[in-house]
């Protein structure tokens, strides 16, 4: 594991009660001065108008949106990639890679890697952010309890959900398994996880996880279907299960692959009972890119979720980064406008669809409050150095992140040009 680079100190970054923005572009093209009082968004007028009695900082030439929020990380896996390969590449040798290497990691560095995990996330943009935890037989609890440190050590920084997931479940031989789920629920995890279509009864699981989540009053997010397999389709069990019981702690489908294989009638269909059912979608492009398809020698499917279907039928659909460089994606930046120009590219939505997955369905999806750049919201923003959203999607931008009322980290891109000429096109904005 790499250490982090030093983080640099920005005049803004957690200082005073309030803040002006001063000048930055909204995602409609107004430009606006934005004040900040308290974690709230106090008011946003027109520029020149608002008192100047605050800090000002001015983001003169940024888009100003409503920061993103991650609803599915994996933080006790991540950055391994360098020492634990996957040398089948899909997603059964991601797993049997993981499970031959994981019982000897100790529990200082699952806080450390951890720890550096979210910061790079924090400085891309995301305030909030849910990791999934594995409990495995040769890990225990220990993921889990370095998880909870990581949690508190970030409080006030970024907010951390942890989903205390197991791969296998039900059957005897499981009953350790399901003593270390309730106990990671008992010592503090937020959510209760699983991925049923990796148990032999994944009905069974599906009842399990569930009446363990209702027992807690916490919400379940479950691994659903993470497989071309068209056969292996227990969403609409999930969604059924959660209506015919009354969940009301927030049900989350994490995945979704299968569905993106049924044909269009079925995937209208299922999407109708998940948009019922209140349950969040969350789709993971990049790895879910990665490991599927792997043993199509030609043609390959993309691997997704169906988006569209599910959008229509006005299913909550999230955007989420999943995997970072670890046995399941190689790859990553912690970035979500990374995972949300993945969604235009290999899922056909629009950039506006594709950041809304990102940032308010993401927040739907974790049970977070609604952010709009508009007074009485939280003050949970993202600016970014573009003139439209499309242009920020394109990523490479300089990015300031505000957590609760205040700039939490600020991203600087600088680019040199040897050539005089580059670089005074670049300066007008000639060139891109």
């Amino acid at each position: 594991m790499h250490p982090p680079a030093e983080p640099r100190a920005h005049a803004h970054l957690g200082r005073g009660d309030g803040l002006l923005l001063s000048g930055p572009r909204l995602a409609s093209g107004q430009v606006v001065d934005v004040r900040l009082r308290g974690g709230t968004i106090d008011a946003v007028a027109a520029p020149g108008t608002l008192p100047l009695d605050l800090e000002r900082l001015d983001l003169s030439g940024y888009l100003l949106l409503p920061a993103p929020a991650e609803p599915h990380a994996h933080f006790d896996t991540a950055l391994t990639a360098d020492r634990i390969p996957n040398p089948t590449g899909d997603l059964a040798g991601a797993i049997q890679a993981w499970l031959d290497a994981q019982g000897s990691v100790p529990t200082e560095e699952f806080v450390e890697r951890a720890i550096e995990a979210a910061l790079l996330g924090l400085a891309n943009g995301t305030t909030a952010i849910r990791t999934h935890v594995g409990i495995y037989e040769a890990v225990g609890l220990r993921a889990v309890e370095a998880l909870l440190q990581v949690r508190e050590a970030l409080a006030g920084l970024v907010d951390l959900q942890l989903v205390a997931l197991t791969v296998r479940l039900t059957g005897p031989e499981c009953a350790d398994l399901r003593a270390m789920l309730r106990a990671a629920m008992e010592l503090g995890a937020d959510v209760v996880g699983g991925c049923p279509h990796l148990d032999p009864d994944p009905v069974a699981y599906h009842d399990l996880t569930l009446s363990l989540a209702a027992e807690f009053g916490r919400p379940i997010d479950l691994h659903t279907d993470e497989t071309l397999d068209p056969t292996m389709l227990y969403l609409p069990r999930f969604a059924d299960l959660v209506v015919t019981t009354g969940f009301p702690y927030g049900a989350t489908a994490s995945h979704c692959v299968s569905l993106g294989m049924q044909p269009p009638e079925v995937a209208a269909q299922v999407a109708a009972q998940v948009a019922a059912a209140r349950v969040a979608v969350v789709c993971n492009p990049q790895t879910n890119l990665y490991l599927q398809a792997r043993g199509q020698p030609s043609a390959p499917v993309r691997g997704l979720t169906a988006l569209r279907p599910l959008l229509d039928a006005g299913v909550t659909v999230a955007g989420g980064g999943d995997n970072l460089r670890d046995p399941f994606n190689p790859l990553g930046r912690a970035d979500p406008l990374e995972t949300a120009s993945l969604l235009v590219t290999a899922g056909h939505l629009t950039p506006e669809e594709a950041y809304a997955a990102v940032s308010a369905g993401a927040r739907v999806a974790m049970g977070l409050p609604e952010v709009q750049v508009a007074a009485g919201f939280p003050a949970e923003l993202l600016a970014v150095q573009a003139a439209s959203l499309g242009e920020a999607l394109a990523g490479g931008t300089s990015r300031v992140v505000i957590h609760q009322g205040r700039v939490a980290a600020h991203t600087t891109i600088h680019r040199e040009y040897a050539d005089a000429t580059a670089a005074a096109l670049a300066a007008s904005r000639t060139l891109p």
